[in-house]
């Protein structure tokens, strides 16, 4: 195997950890906080709601799209070590 070709197979194994592992925290926090925690985390208050409520309704939703900005931060340093990223354009 060339040097290119194990490059490239780092990055993917890489690349397919981070996705792993973010969509990991995704479904603890939207299938963990939303549904199985829900009744311990409805004894905490947060904004006048119980914080199981408002998991399963809004705060699922804002941690996928943090996930989403985690994500390209990630991408784009993965990118730049191992040279595949598009540069300045």
């Amino acid at each position: 195997m060339n040097n290119d070709a194990l490059r490239a197979k780092q990055y993917w194994r890489a690349n397919i950890r981070l996705v792993l592992s973010l969509l990991a925290i995704w479904a603890f926090v939207s299938f963990g906080c939303g549904i199985l925690l829900v009744d311990v985390l409805n004894q905490i208050t947060f904004f006048g709601f119980k914080l199981g409520f408002w998991f399963a309704h809004q705060g699922a939703i804002y941690v996928f799209v943090v996930l989403i900005f985690v994500y390209v931060w990630r991408i784009n340093i993965l990118d730049k070590r191992y040279g595949v990223d598009e540069g300045d354009e």
